[in-house]
């Protein structure tokens, strides 16, 4: 599969590629962003998860997408598909870096990836893990739809961290977007 680039009001959502790197690691050495996202990361792990995500493209034929803002190209952070062995389901996730956080560019990058998951990838059901104490990513999930089903474990390393799984079917999401649920 190519991997696809795609196109919202004011994002662009493509894959991730070498461009991206040191954008990449100022958003893993941020606390503010990494509040929720597994903490702060040194440039070597932060390279690791890159390389994850980029190559998830290769094994899994999707990835978490680089968003760039369209009119200036600045990178803001990444949204998308995202189902590593053992995750918990058929997540679309996301992370802004903190200066883009408030201006609805992760409920626009969001709803795009969903999309593209329900209409292109076929998936049937869609999961955000998320920390019980993250407001802003659980206010983002209701605002797409979704409801909290109780909490879920990530796969090691990541097996202590608290998350719930907030999630809908991709029939509720379909009723949605089309003005009916």
């Amino acid at each position: 599969m190519t991997a696809p680039a795609l196109l919202t009001e004011r994002l662009l959502l493509r894959p991730l590629g070498p461009e991206d790197a040191e954008a990449w690691y100022a958003f893993h050495a941020d606390p503010v962003t990494m509040r929720h996202l597994g903490g702060v990361q040194s440039r070597s792990i932060a390279w690791r998860g890159l390389c994850a995500m980029a190559g998830a493209w290769s094994i899994r034929g999707f990835s978490m997408f680089a968003v760039t803002l369209r009119d200036t190209g600045a990178w803001i952070g990444r949204v998308g598909p995202w189902q590593p062995e053992d995750w918990p389901g058929t997540e679309i996730g996301w992370g802004l870096a903190s200066q883009f956080a408030g201006r609805g560019f992760a409920r626009e990058a969001a709803t795009a990836a969903i999309d593209y998951a329900v209409d292109v990838l076929g998936w049937t059901d869609i999961i955000h893990t998320i920390a019980p104490d993250n407001a802003e990513s659980i206010a983002l999930a209701g605002q797409l739809g979704s409801t909290n089903r109780g909490p879920t474990t990530l796969p090691p390393p990541l097996e202590s961290l608290p998350v719930d799984d907030w999630g809908q079917s991709a029939a509720d999401w379909r009723a949605r977007r089309a003005g009916r649920g």
